[in-house]
């Protein structure tokens, strides 16, 4: 493709060179660049692009494109300088790979918790559907069961290059839908800038990020920028920021909620052990008779009706029947690490959940005292290297709804495990709560399991889905629901 069709969508000056050239790749890591590449100089919290600038010529690259001050002495380069060359990779890896989000329906969910789940329930109903669909997001990236060969490089969001890439890929492989998570963090990086979505939902808004975003004000502003961006916002209206994300949106709205009279409503909730029962309301007068049907769903809490709510006012915004909605939520699945029960042999009642904020670790123990009839035990610990004020508040919540608590270690980086630790345990001395502290996670889950009755429930919160742990620079190997299965024989 010609180096000029590539910045059509962008106001660039050319430094040196001619852009009547023709470019074979993009890339912004210059050990990745090839001959005939266009390399993007973006700066990052731990490198800048602009320093490898010698690299990537070496390496082949024909084009570079910069926002500093930099001079290349080389004729042969050409050099184009832009405002934002975070901007500039979005919008040439849109060009590049022929705008594929025009191609299909794509779906964006974002919010503080629930994202994951609530794509893959979404995906879920579409796929009892017959409607073929990819989901991007902390999972992975997924089309017909079968992992992309794009490499998962980002926690959550990919970077705008590569998910330009997966989009190409899922709908060269009959994609009709794509549903990704989209975090505050893309939003803030521009990776989502040139998707053009036809839904947009967001779960709700509590403390998390504040390492990366300072305020809750620059947080939430973040998460309102999704529906800015897509043709439907699908909106907790339960949530305390709804009203305003409503004002701010330039979209559609379509509502959903428990305590408010949303346009998708759930009531009548009744909890059970391992499952949901409740009425469906939705506004729309000629689906009225849904309002006394039944809808069951077979994994348990309050959160879970949020999130089906969610997933049903997604597939509404995609052109899906209510009645057809309703047909396929029995086909709904767990999703790993996401209120996993631990079944064994010796009945003991375990959860592993990633809940790692402190709304999410109060609704997860809130849903837990609803059902247990015992003691409720809580393992925790809070990622070192992370919004450290949440400690305090996630030690005060557990201390609170637990019977015992045991603080241990969860991601500690590069921090000393022993101060998070203590951290957390500030919160707990405040309320006065039962607990110990015991650093080595394997070990914490074992003396939870010990712990365990009968009619007991033991909640291992903080990792869910993880299969390692981060302590310092290494990653090694970790997975909780493997800790439990093992120690259980």
């Amino acid at each position: 493709m010609k180096l000029y069709n590539l910045l059509k969508d962008l106001d660039y000056e050319i430094i040196s060179g001619s852009v009547d050239i023709d470019a074979r790749s993009v890339s912004y890591d210059s050990r990745k660049v090839k001959g005939g590449s266009v390399f993007i100089c973006i700066k990052g919290a731990n490198a800048d692009g602009h320093d490898y600038i010698d690299e990537a010529i070496k390496s082949g690259a024909l084009a570079i494109v910069i926002q500093e001050e930099i001079k290349i002495d080389n004729e042969n380069i050409t050099v184009i300088k832009v405002r934002n060359t975070k901007l500039a990779l979005a919008s040439i890896a849109n060009v590049f790979y022929n705008e594929p989000s025009k191609e299909i329906n794509l779906v964006g969910v974002t919010g503080t918790n629930g994202k994951t789940t609530v794509i893959h329930y979404i995906k879920d109903i579409l796929e009892s559907y017959k409607k073929r669909t990819a989901i991007i997001g902390t999972l992975g990236y997924e089309f017909n069961k079968e992992k992309a060969s794009i490499q998962k490089v980002n926690p959550t969001t990919p970077e705008s290059l590569e998910l330009q890439g997966l989009f190409r890929e899922f709908i060269n492989k009959g994609a009709e839908n794509i549903v990704m998570e989209v975090t505050s963090s893309a939003l803030a990086k521009q990776r989502v800038e040139y998707c053009d979505f036809k839904v947009g939902v967001f779960t709700n808004l509590s403390q998390d990020h504040l390492e990366e975003h300072g305020t809750m004000e620059n947080y939430k502003n973040e998460k309102i920028k999704l529906f800015k961006k897509c043709e439907l916002g699908v909106i907790n209206l339960d949530d305390g920021i709804a009203e305003e994300i409503i004002q701010k949106a330039s979209c559609k709205i379509l509502t959903y909620g428990i305590n408010k009279e949303a346009d998708i409503r759930a009531t009548e909730i009744r909890y059970r052990n391992d499952c949901i029962i409740f009425k469906i309301k939705f506004r729309d007068i000629k689906w009225r008779w849904w309002c006394i049907t039944d809808v069951k769903v077979n994994i348990p809490g309050k959160i879970t009706v949020y999130n089906v709510l969610a997933a049903i006012g997604a597939c509404i915004g995609l052109g899906m029947d209510m009645g057809d909605i309703i047909s396929c939520l029995s086909n709904l699945k767990h999703v790993p690490g996401r209120l996993e029960m631990i079944k064994n042999n010796l009945n003991k009642n375990i959860i592993v959940d990633y809940a790692h904020t402190p709304d999410a670790l109060e609704r997860l123990l809130m849903m837990a005292r609803e059902t247990t009839k015992g003691k409720l035990i809580t393992v925790f610990g809070c990622g070192g290297d992370r919004d450290k004020s949440k400690r305090k508040v996630m030690g005060m919540a557990a201390g609170i709804l637990s019977d015992y608590c045991i603080i241990t270690s969860d991601n500690p980086r590069t921090e000393d495990p022993i101060k998070i630790i203590e951290d957390i345990e500030e919160g707990m001395e405040v309320i006065n709560s039962t607990y110990e502290k015991i650093v080595d996670r394997k070990k914490a889950i074992e003396k939870g399991l010990k712990l365990l009755k009968d009619d007991d429930l033991l909640i291992i919160a903080g990792k869910g889905h993880e299969d390692y742990q981060i302590i310092g620079k290494d990653k090694i190997y970790f997975d909780d629901r493997e800790i439990v299965r093992k120690a259980l024989g």
